[in-house]
């Protein structure tokens, strides 16, 4: 299973909760890791004595100068974001497909079904959180960003690459060319290129079981007319996300899964140590 994720010295600790999560409840299961990074992480070290332990195949890709032209950055969005829409051009040729996921997410069942997911021709497979508030900004992205094709507005923090199609479609100057033309439009930078420029191709995934929001229980128990509640999370969903700004490693997180992070985040950190 080849795992994809792109980040920066603020977040390894949370890299390791979430790689820790993925190989407790993915067994058996062989695992390359690559993480893109602009410089040489500072904790490359303890990343490596981690994953040695947890034989994990760690590989670094390190960009340094990647020139993308003036692309909107902020602390929240830092210029790591955008690294996974190139990723296919720094990814070994061999590899057919990889799994990209955010390092704000748990894995608390098994992976491999999103992993081998029939892409049909797609280009990436996703999840969108539309259901969530009633599909009410569906035709304002539409509009904003030009892709009325697209069947949903697809959430970037889990994305599964058919990297054999990609390298023949996304390209650098593409990308460039839309923040350059949609700049004062885009207001989450690398999702709104991704579902501007491909989200047409883009296959869709249940978000409950593969990109459950960790903020919006209420809503997706609501959805379900009452299905969906905690013990049915514990048991079906595969990945659980802490989007937005408010994140399970701060001390004043109290949202109903985080006594689940902070544990996984307490198990890793022994493991290490």
């Amino acid at each position: 299973m080849n795992l994809l994720f792109a980040i920066d010295n603020h977040v390894v600790d949370q890299l390791l909760t979430t790689l820790y999560s993925i190989v407790i409840n993915t067994p058996d299961q062989p695992l390359n890791v690559y993480v893109i990074q602009k410089n040489k992480l500072k904790k490359t070290g303890k990343i490596d004595a981690f994953c040695k332990k947890l034989e994990i195949k760690y590989h670094p890709i390190i960009l340094k100068d990647v020139l993308l032209g003036d692309v909107p950055v902020t602390n929240r969005y830092p210029e790591t974001i955008y690294y996974r829409l190139l990723a296919q051009d720094y990814l070994p040729n061999n590899l057919d497909r990889i799994l990209y996921l955010d390092v704000d997410i748990l894995v608390i069942n098994d992976l491999t079904p999103i992993y081998q997911l029939n892409l049909s021709g797609s280009l990436y497979a996703a999840a969108s959180h539309s259901a969530l508030t009633n599909n009410v900004t569906e035709p304002i992205n539409k509009l904003r960003l030009g892709n009325y094709e697209a069947e949903s507005y697809y959430n970037s923090g889990v994305l599964l690459f058919n990297l054999t199609a990609i390298r023949k479609q996304v390209k650098k100057v593409d990308i460039i060319n839309y923040i350059k033309r949609n700049k004062l439009s885009l207001f989450l930078p690398d999702q709104d290129v991704l579902n501007g420029l491909y989200g047409h191709q883009i296959k869709k995934i249940p978000d409950e079981l593969y990109n459950f929001d960790a903020r919006r229980s209420p809503f997706y128990y609501a959805l379900s007319n009452g299905q969906w509640d905690l013990d049915w999370v514990i048991i079906h969903t595969v990945i659980l996300h802490f989007c937005g700004r408010d994140k399970p490693w701060k001390k004043d997180y109290h949202n109903r899964y985080a006594g689940l992070y902070k544990h996984y985040a307490y198990r890793a950190k022994k493991f290490i140590n």
